[in-house]
């Protein structure tokens, strides 16, 4: 299957995976071979696709996700980073200052934009831990 992702500032991948795994509204969907044509939106969170046997990761802010006749998956995230791109700190920094931030009485828009940036950062932390898990595993072998 062709998977392509892209930001407004870039295209982050454009190669033949064997499946993808996305954060939508509706829940988190798996892309096989044969799938579906569909259109949905994605949320902040992990994508995880598979190549030759390897599983790689992003985080994402949201966007929206097609998957096209033939499996061919695209995706034009908000924002997106491979995990060796995430400085974890500076994540976990910002994951508990959106924790104190919704902590506060707020309005419910402010209360909503808090609640997605600690959701993006969320996302920012979990890949940064499974690159740099992934990276100390292959470096025992």
């Amino acid at each position: 299957m062709k998977f392509k992702i892209a930001t407004p500032e870039r295209v982050m991948l454009d190669a033949e995976v064997d499946s993808v795994t996305l954060p939508t509204t509706l829940g988190e969907i798996t892309v096989l071979p044969n799938h579906i044509p569909l259109v949905a939106n994605l949320v902040a969170g992990e994508i995880k696709y598979k190549q030759a046997g390897k599983e790689n990761f992003f985080a994402v802010s949201g966007g929206v996700i097609e998957v096209k006749e033939h499996s061919d998956i695209v995706v034009l995230a908000d924002s997106a980073e491979f995990g060796h791109e995430i400085d974890l700190t500076r994540a976990e920094a910002a994951r508990e200052e959106a924790k104190k931030l919704m902590s506060k009485p707020m309005d419910e828009k402010s209360f909503v934009d808090a609640a997605g940036w600690l959701e993006r950062n969320q996302a920012r932390v979990k890949v940064a831990k499974k690159h740099h898990t992934h990276k100390q595993q292959h470096s025992e072998q």
